[in-house]
């Protein structure tokens, strides 16, 4: 059997790449030449990786959720048409499949440390511009260069956990979830308020770009140390590269994306359309809202402890089995007495849900290397996206063309079943080294 994630010797970019012939090579280079961050100190180093991490977590959501908050004033605003509109709420799995997997690449040319700095550059600007424009397709433009940063840093946020976190993986990456959607639900909470406050819209979504530019603050730092290792690296220590990890072609890699995405699918429908399926059930508006706000904030403790339950089991078969029955008893409460069942559904649906920061640390747990670790990453999340874009969408024509719940639901409990299906397949320890 296979060693866990523990195991690893170092917090190394080049992990399992053959030494040089020549020698070892020195602290802060890959032994092919590339530039990698020497391992973070205790204190300061690691301290600064950490809160990084925990900034651009923060980021990866508020872009989106503050958006959404707003989206009734920036149709006025713009004269957005119902089509322009569907195009903007489903631009981000689109954007975070089709960007996220171009981040392997980058990774391959640059330290992952200059690669989310201009990540976090790019959502700033990518924020700035849609909001200094009267046009719809510039400010759809804007969006989707926001969500390229975003999608990057999806993808890096795992191998970075991996390369300095190599025996805390499911801590760190508990951290990093929680800070995630402790930034989403700040930043839908606060759009409006902040919007009021300075009579615009615009303001509510432009606030949320001065994050992006403090969470690149702490990887200068680190890019500029990886960059001066790259320079001081002598030709000795140049070797070829390691082979490239294709997860496309491996049994693991498209059960992960399959868990991935059909996850995503789940919440993301939840998220669109929970409030309506309480309204339906005679709650108020704002009591169906508070019922959806419930399964985030419930989620964020969850959400810290989750990864690092994961990394202690031996396999993930219980958890993976324990996550979809609280989903499906959700599920199914939820078709027959949505009302009166309403706050266990959401305690339920919050439970469930952390499959979403388990599967984030799966990613680290199913790989050995870092290349492995940005490969199966950018491969889970770009497949994963692209079919968790169809859930609100399918969900949507369903409840429209039947006029209920029931039909709708049926459809979540077969994806939730597929689901299940490729958490067996990823429960068992393995690694993607040994299938590519």
């Amino acid at each position: 059997m296979t060693p866990p994630t523990a195991a690893l010797p170092a917090a190394r970019l080049d992990a399992g790449v053959p030494p040089a012939p020549a020698g070892p090579a020195p602290a802060g280079t890959r032994p092919d030449g590339v530039a990698t961050p020497a391992p973070a100190g205790p204190v300061t180093g690691g301290l600064l990786v950490l809160v990084g991490m925990l900034l651009v977590a923060l980021n990866l959501r508020a872009a989106i959720t503050s958006l959404g908050a707003l989206l009734d004033e920036v149709r006025g605003g713009l004269a957005l048409s119902g089509a322009l509109a569907g195009v903007v709420t489903t631009l981000p799995a689109v954007a975070f499949a089709v960007f996220g997997s171009l981040t392997p690449r980058l990774v391959r040319r640059h330290s992952p440390a200059r690669v989310l700095v201009v990540a976090m550059l790019i959502l700033a600007a990518g924020q700035l511009a849609r909001v200094g424009t009267d046009s719809a397709l510039v400010f759809i433009a804007g969006s989707a260069l926001a969500l390229a940063g975003i999608a990057v840093a999806n993808v890096l946020l795992p191998l970075l956990v991996k390369q300095y976190f190599p025996h805390r993986v499911g801590l760190v990456t508990g951290a990093y979830s929680m800070a995630l959607t402790v930034g989403a639900t700040v930043a839908a909470a606060a759009a409006v308020p902040v919007a009021h406050l300075f009579g615009t819209w615009r303001a509510g979504l432009a606030v949320w770009a001065g994050l992006a530019l403090v969470a690149a603050l702490p990887w200068v730092p680190l890019a500029l140390r990886a960059r001066a290792a790259r320079r001081a690296a002598p030709p000795a220590v140049v070797a070829p590269r390691p082979r490239r990890i294709r997860p496309g072609r491996t049994r693991l890699g498209w059960a992960m994306a399959v868990y991935f995405g059909m996850q995503s699918l789940g919440a993301y429908a939840i998220m669109g359309w929970l409030a309506q399926l309480f309204r339906d059930a005679g709650y108020r508006p704002q009591d169906a809202g508070l019922l959806l706000a419930g399964v985030t904030a419930l989620g964020v403790p969850i959400a810290m402890l989750m990864p690092t339950l994961a990394g202690r089991l031996r396999t993930l078969h219980p958890l993976v089995l324990t996550l979809s029955a609280a989903m499906a008893l959700a599920y199914v409460g939820m078709a027959v007495a949505p009302h009166d069942g309403a706050l266990l559904w959401v305690v339920l649906l919050a439970i469930g849900q952390s499959a979403f920061p388990m599967i984030l640390a799966t990613i680290g747990l199913r790989a050995r290397t870092a290349e492995g670790t940005v490969a199966l990453s950018a491969f889970s999340q770009s497949v994963g996206y692209l079919i968790a874009a169809l859930g609100p969408l399918l969900v949507g024509i369903l409840y429209g063309t039947t006029g209920g719940w029931t039909v709708p639901i049926g459809f979540l409990l077969t994806a939730l079943a597929v689901q299940t299906g490729a958490g067996m397949v990823i429960a068992r320890p393995r690694h993607i080294e040994d299938e590519a």
